[in-house]
């Protein structure tokens, strides 16, 4: 009598379409996926990052040109980066009324039903100087001062309009002090998605270009991670589970896959990772060589974040490839 052969079970479950499918273990949905979105100071303004191909600055007369792309590819959830007309030491535009992501939510307000919107909260776009916060004389961050400024920010965000927001700095201490700052002004339902895993990563080149955030002296490596430590991450995210994180992140995400999965090991909270400029700009610029099949390694790159673990993906791919995924 035959042996039976068990060593081709798992080919069997591969033979067509269909079968494959039905045994997919990780699907990566619509719903996944979440696109940043630049929004610039002037009119007429439609700048095309030139490190990050189809990639633009809108001004607020101009963004309505890619909220309805978005709307038409199906991606409702935005996070949107501005750039200010004018930078100063302390990023006074991130928590002024008149400032450029408070009259984005407005102006998106008034024309949209439709879109979930996240606010980066971080100061390195607005200052002008490039880090992060509130720099003393000696070029190093004042963290208590910044916190003071991050509730600001927070506040005035939630009053323009923010459906969430999502604080990026790794300033020690952040979540809780905007947590407190929400909670006493009536802002209780607001949920916070902190960037609680922030590496000091090679991989933000091409978004610096886009929002003009390069650091004008020394660089960010004593406030954001050491890409060699993963057991630290797990640390981070404590300190800001505990002080109240509503939703978790870590960034970049495709180097740090191992990262995401200990995250997700660890906690319960919802697991967001952010598909980065640079990982992204070298997908597009190996496919306009011809080099990739630039939407197949894509979805690819972004179901492995998924299979990692991560729930949700910020990502500038979801535009594109959004129409090919279920809701």
């Amino acid at each position: 009598m035959a042996e039976f052969n068990l060593t081709r079970r798992p080919r069997r479950l591969r033979g067509s379409h269909h079968l494959r499918s039905m045994v997919r273990e990780t699907h990566l949905r619509r719903d996944d996926l979440i696109m940043p979105v630049f929004i610039t100071h002037g009119e007429n303004v439609r700048n095309e990052i030139p490190s990050m191909p189809d990639i633009y600055q809108y001004s607020l007369d101009e963004v309505d040109r890619e909220l309805d792309a978005l709307a038409e590819a199906g991606v409702h959830r935005v996070i949107l980066f501005g750039i200010p007309s004018e930078k100063d030491p302390v990023g006074s535009d991130t928590f002024c009324d008149d400032g450029i992501i408070q009259r984005s939510l407005r102006h998106i307000r008034d024309r949209y039903d439709d879109f979930y919107l996240i606010t980066d909260v971080c100061f390195c776009e607005y200052t002008d100087h490039g880090h992060c916060g509130v720099v003393r004389d000696d070029g190093t961050l004042d963290n208590d001062a910044t916190l003071k400024n991050l509730q600001k920010q927070a506040l005035s965000h939630a009053e323009a309009g923010a459906d969430m927001i999502a604080p990026s700095g790794m300033i020690d201490g952040m979540i809780g002090a905007m947590r407190t700052a929400l909670d006493k002004e009536g802002f209780s339902a607001l949920p916070i998605m902190s960037y609680a895993v922030k590496y000091a990563s090679s991989f933000y080149g091409p978004f610096r270009d886009a929002v003009e955030s390069a650091p004008q002296f020394g660089d960010r490596k004593t406030y954001q991670m050491d890409p060699a430590n993963r057991r630290e991450a797990r640390v981070e995210a404590r300190l800001d589970v505990d002080e109240g994180a509503d939703l978790l992140m870590v960034k970049p995400a495709l180097s740090y896959l191992d990262v995401i999965a200990d995250i997700r090991r660890e906690f319960d909270l919802p697991l967001a990772c952010y598909n980065v400029s640079g990982e992204y700009s070298l997908v597009k610029a190996a496919a306009a060589k011809g080099w990739v099949d630039e939407t197949g390694i894509a979805h690819e790159k972004l179901l492995s974040m998924k299979r990692a673990g991560a729930d949700l993906i910020l990502t500038y791919f979801a535009r594109d490839l959004a129409p090919s995924l279920d809701a």
